[in-house]
């Protein structure tokens, strides 16, 4: 079984990352970090340079962990790529950041993590950065 998490480069990606770890370490599995790219939009801010994803690698190595680092540039939500990997690859746990949302902000753009939390078939650790 593995680890899975999604990953942003910003504080609540860096936030689920540390819990991932955490999570790995205590499970006794690999971990394997996604970073996922929608193919709709011509820029988008939660998709990793090469550099960010070059120092997640570094960071993880230094932790004596199993690890994959992985860009995903294909699809439009990030929530049906993280539960379709969890689905194909027997993954024991998701770790996902979660951010506030205003009540409206909720009912008209949705939620990946809320997507993410209710049609999981394996457990999901949501984090907050605090």
């Amino acid at each position: 079984m593995t680890v899975l998490v999604g990953f942003i480069p910003n504080p609540l990606g860096e936030a689920a990352l540390t819990a991932a770890v955490s999570e790995a370490r205590r499970r006794g599995e690999p971990l394997l970090v996604v970073n996922m790219s929608r193919d709709d939009v011509l820029v988008d801010a939660h998709r990793a340079g090469a550099e960010q994803l070059e120092r997640v690698r570094r960071d993880l190595a230094d932790l004596d962990l199993e690890f994959e680092v992985r860009q995903v540039e294909e699809g439009s939500d990030a929530s049906d790529v993280l539960l379709d990997i969890a689905d194909r690859e027997g993954i024991s746990v998701i770790v996902i950041g979660l951010r506030h949302r205003t009540p409206v902000g909720k009912l008209l753009l949705g939620s990946s993590a809320q997507r993410i939390l209710l049609d999981a078939t394996c457990p999901v650790l949501a984090v907050k950065v605090g």
